[in-house]
């Protein structure tokens, strides 16, 4: 439960994380965008009039420069490029350049942030491109006049993009805050959200005890009534069935007992080895192939290690191949090694299944078309081995500690092999 909730909440503030970033970026990048646009309409205006700001009302100054008639004429609005007070305040310098670059003359130079011939060499750097933003704060313009000189406009912005950068400063405080008022109440709405759901997990566990005490009485009497009979008569086929069915019954109830809503947070994990663990589950099991007359290889490569809890992973291995030793016609092979920084193993066996993908087979309480006749009625330890899988429990149980571990499983049947994959 605890680790439900900390996988919600980490969840949804990742969500509105994004969410605020996108919109806070949208708002930013049009803002600086409107910025540029303004200046690009400035630095347009000054190219207009020949290098400099001039009355919209006289295109002498522009004629005379080479530059035609003034197409900005009309009256200046309050604001923005036209605005009457721009010709005051606004910042700029403009050098012409000869046709080869090396001589420029001074048309207009009213910025006090450098002197003249620093802005020159400036200007001069930028005759190779069009227009954009300089040095940070400053725009620039590059145009050609009908003399053929090159000219080279560049106007200090830094005033104008005060705004924008308080705007921007105010977005990343102000996103920062809401992203930590999002977390506190998600905290809160969590612990409402959750106390709801810990509580049917909470009844869930205490039906499956109670079955499981109700169920541990009349299997143990019926395990000592056919150990009595046994003794009386010796064992008999009737027995032996007896006694697998009181072996299924008790491990479905084991099982059982480890499903909940929601796993709990594991604190018992260290750093294990996978391959012993893996090699350990197939020695256990070498016996119960041979004796099924199935063939068991693998491909342990050495040493590789995982941070988790020895339950799990001896389980997992255990599932794993008891799934195989059921579930396979002719032969089973494991596969473990490494791959850069993940963890690869691979389970394959014969199996009569049609072809195509096999994921439910992670499903609880599932079992594939088809898959419970691959094992052979006529051995015992298969058939053992079947019976107390058949519930549908083991593969679920391997996907859900595979997804604590940060990992995915896979299954697939191609040419009659059925592959589980899995990657740490």
């Amino acid at each position: 439960m605890i680790k439900a909730q900390k996988k919600f909440r980490r969840t949804a503030i990742l969500m509105v994380f994004v969410l605020l970033t996108a919109l806070l970026s949208v708002i930013n990048i049009i803002n600086f965008t409107m910025v540029g646009e303004d200046a690009d309409r400035l630095t347009q205006r000054i190219a207009d009039h020949g290098g400099f700001l001039g009355r919209d009302d006289d295109p002498a100054f522009a004629e005379d420069k080479g530059f035609g008639s003034n197409p900005m004429k009309g009256h200046p609005g309050p604001m923005g490029p036209g605005s009457p007070d721009m010709n005051m305040s606004i910042r700029y310098f403009t050098f012409a350049f000869s046709e080869d670059g090396t001589t420029a003359e001074t048309v207009a130079f009213r910025m006090s942030a450098v002197s003249e011939d620093d802005a020159k060499l400036w200007a001069a750097s930028l005759l190779q491109r069009r227009t954009g933003w300089t040095n940070y704060t400053y725009r620039f313009r590059v145009y050609e006049g009908r003399d053929g000189r090159t000219f080279v406009t560049v106007i200090d912005q830094g005033r104008e993009l005060l705004p924008s950068y308080r705007i921007l400063l105010i977005s990343v405080i102000g996103g920062l805050l809401f992203v930590g008022l999002s977390a506190l109440i998600l905290i809160f709405v969590g612990k409402r959200i959750f106390g709801t759901l810990a509580e049917a997990d909470r009844k869930q566990k205490k039906f499956i005890a109670g079955a499981n005490r109700e169920f541990r009485q009349p299997l143990t009497i019926l395990s000592a009534e056919t150990e009595i009979i046994e003794r009386t008569g010796g064992p008999t086929e009737e027995t032996r069935a007896l006694r697998r069915q009181i072996t299924r019954l008790d491990t479905l109830v084991e099982k059982l007992g480890t499903i909940g809503i929601f796993d709990e947070e594991d604190a018992s994990r260290s750093m294990l080895s996978l391959s012993e663990y893996l090699e350990a589950a197939l020695d256990a099991s070498a016996k119960a192939f041979a004796d099924s007359g199935k063939t068991l290889r693998s491909s342990i490569a050495p040493e590789v290690t995982l941070q988790a809890s020895p339950e799990a992973i001896s389980r997992l291995a255990g599932e794993l191949v008891a799934n195989a030793l059921c579930y396979s016609l002719t032969w089973a092979s494991f596969r473990l090694w490494r791959e850069g920084d993940r963890i690869l193993l691979e389970a394959s066996n014969d199996a009569s299944l049609p072809d195509g993908s096999a994921d439910q087979a992670f499903d609880r309480f599932a079992t594939l078309a088809n898959a419970a006749a691959s094992a052979d009625p006529a051995d015992a330890g298969a058939a053992d081995t079947c019976e107390n899988n058949h519930a549908g429990l083991g593969l679920s149980y391997v996907k859900e500690v595979v997804t604590a571990l940060n990992g995915r499983a896979s299954a697939r049947v191609s040419g009659g092999v059925f592959t589980l994959r899995i990657a740490l």
